[in-house]
């Protein structure tokens, strides 16, 4: 089987940098719509026979125009959500995304018994990530495509840790809207990486590079911005 493993449009919470994870989530800015429109076109040459969502409302939204254009509908989930937040939910301080990141960081190290503040552990996040794109696989034959709206955290961190690529080349790992990873099965089980996609899938050009997109960009550049805030607490941001 092949998964295409593919993040969300663009959110006001991924514009601002707050973290929000819990169902329903935001809906699309919108150019977040004007990403989610692109991913047709961009997978075009993709055998697609299924359309899978998280819960949240922005995959749904992200994978309508795929759906319409295949003529399938949205598989919503559960299981596919992104990593929860714990206490730090709906916050956008340097502080939240530091203990937010610091946590990721820690899983993709091997740390998987570390928990999320006031959420889950490593290991809770990959039973629940496993379940469910083992319920894709039963409901599809071995050889088919299939298209899975995730979220970016999840995407990176599960990649990561099933995708069998290396920890720094995992830490440094970015995924923008719409961006994707594409994960083909091993013989012998389990998952690996053939292709990562890092800007959205209609092409850099619709990248927000104002945006303060937490879940999507490289771990350790994160951690190295919420450590450097200037003492008014605005992020010190690379060009």
């Amino acid at each position: 089987m092949r998964l295409l493993l593919i993040r969300h449009g663009q959110t006001p919470c991924n514009v601002s940098g707050e973290l929000d994870t819990a169902v329903p989530g935001a809906p699309l800015t919108g150019l977040g719509r004007v990403q989610a429109r692109a991913v047709p076109a961009a997978l075009c040459h993709e055998r697609i026979s299924g359309i899978h969502a998280s819960q949240l409302v922005r995959t749904q939204l992200t994978a309508a125009p795929l759906a319409e254009a295949r003529g399938l509908e949205v598989q919503v989930r559960p299981g596919l959500e992104e990593i929860s937040a714990g206490n730090l939910e709906r916050r956008a301080d340097p502080d939240a995304h530091h203990a937010y990141i610091s946590c990721l960081v820690a899983w993709i190290h091997g740390d998987l018994n570390r928990p999320m503040s006031g959420g889950p552990d490593g290991h809770e996040f990959l039973g629940r990530f496993d379940a469910a794109l083992q319920q894709i696989a039963r409901s599809h034959d071995p050889a088919d495509t299939v298209a899975v709206f995730s979220h970016g955290a999840a995407i990176r961190v599960y990649t990561a840790l099933r995708g069998g690529i290396d920890v720094d080349e995992a830490a440094q790992l970015e995924i923008m809207n719409t961006g994707a990873a594409v994960l083909e099965d091993r013989p012998a089980g389990g998952w690996h990486l053939v292709a990562w996609h890092r800007d959205p899938l209609g092409g850099p050009g619709l990248e927000d590079r104002a945006a303060e997109d937490i879940t999507g960009e490289s771990a350790e550049d994160t951690l190295d911005e919420s450590a450097g805030n200037a003492g008014d607490g605005t992020p010190r941001r690379t060009p």
